[in-house]
């Protein structure tokens, strides 16, 4: 049987190159539009159930981040539900995948994929819960509506909370995290929720980037515009998901900030915070701390604070970042949340790695932190 590879679908993305021989299938993962960011994949193969499979991405060496794919293992599923890593290795210059078709489907993905359908399903299920509504802040450049979750009621002395995913659309992990992150916000029978939405208001945009979402992107827009370097100043041409979020943080304040990511290069979760903006304050270094400490004990060792980017010397922080953007206009605690593509190295999953389950884990137990710091906020 003649193999069948295939992108054409949501979120789909490879070039393929030659598939007449199933070990040695020679692959290209496709570019942004108007851009050169690439690594993200995912794409389905159709053939004779048994037959062994040897999928070389010929052009990783020149991916976004080369970093990304060293002790990587790609994900694969036969049924859209489990994704399981598979041998994987990489040498410089081409990533090369192994596996089977254990029945006569499978689908590859660079991580476990999250479709718009889904995301409809997120959002749509908020709207069980008496407090939450779903508005629509506006249209994105290829025309698809970009939703903000609004969850709690407005009063005197709460905080306004903003949570914002995917970003970076090839960071599926984000809204994994973010499915997660929602139930245990939304369970009516969880303590700690209601405590918060007595002390709090929710403003959560599960997805920032449908459209590099539906296209396969990595890192960018329709327009080929990274999204988390357009805080500044973003337009409604270029970057109308920046400035219709924003102009809405405006109009609600910000107490808390999180906007949640993924990681090619390092097997940790950690937080990356603002410590470089020319208005950091040692109160919002408290709050940091406090949040990340809480942050170890509720996750069970799944976040730590050994690992993660150098922090910024004072007054040299990038303000065109979402996090560091928010926190000096807001003078508030804002905080960027990685997650890995690889495995968490500290607590290692050979057969699933760094997965949606441990997202979700990691997105509930986010709630802790939150009410750690709630009351300190302002």
């Amino acid at each position: 049987m003649t193999l069948h590879i295939s992108s054409n679908f949501d979120g789909g993305n490879i070039i393929v190159k030659d598939a007449s021989d199933p070990l040695n299938i020679r692959l290209d993962i496709r570019k942004d539009n108007e851009s050169d960011f690439y690594q993200w994949f995912s794409f389905r193969v159709a053939g004779e159930k048994g037959t062994e499979l040897c999928m070389i991405i010929e052009n990783a060496g020149g991916a976004a981040y080369p970093r990304g794919w060293e002790n990587y293992n790609a994900v694969v599923s036969d049924d859209l539900v489990t994704w399981k890593r598979v041998p994987t290795s990489y040498d410089g210059t081409k990533l090369t995948i192994e596996t089977k078709l254990h029945r006569s489907s499978i689908y590859v993905a660079y991580f476990a994929p999250y479709p718009l359908e889904r995301h409809a399903q997120l959002v749509s299920g908020t709207l069980g819960h008496a407090d939450a509504q779903v508005s629509v802040l506006g249209q994105t450049i290829d025309g698809r509506d970009l939703d903000l979750v609004t969850i709690g009621k407005p009063g005197p002395g709460k905080r306004a909370i903003w949570v914002t995913a995917r970003q970076h659309p090839g960071e599926t992990m984000a809204e994994w995290w973010m499915e997660g992150f929602l139930e245990r916000l939304l369970d009516p029978i969880e303590g700690l929720s209601q405590q918060l939405l007595e002390k709090a208001v929710f403003y959560i945009v599960p997805n920032m980037n449908p459209d590099g979402s539906t296209r396969g992107h990595l890192r960018t827009n329709a327009a080929g515009v990274n999204l988390n370097r357009e805080w500044q100043s973003p337009t409604m041409e270029k970057s109308p998901e920046v400035y219709l979020v924003l102009e809405k943080m405006r109009e609600t304040g910000v107490d808390l900030a999180l906007d949640v990511h993924g990681d090619e290069a390092l097997p940790y979760n950690f937080i990356a915070g603002t410590e470089g903006i020319p208005g950091w304050t040692n109160h919002l270094a408290d709050l940091l701390g406090d949040f990340k400490e809480a942050y170890v004990a509720s996750s069970g060792g799944a976040f730590q604070t050994n690992y993660g980017y150098p922090t910024n010397s004072p007054g040299n922080a990038n303000l065109t970042i979402c996090s560091n953007a928010i926190s000096e206009e807001f003078t508030c605690l804002a905080m960027t949340l990685e997650m890995p593509f690889k495995d968490d190295a500290n607590n290692p999953s050979e057969q699933f790695g760094w997965s949606p389950a441990r997202c979700k884990q990691l997105g509930a137990t986010a709630l802790d932190p939150i009410n750690r710091v709630v009351l300190n906020l302002r």
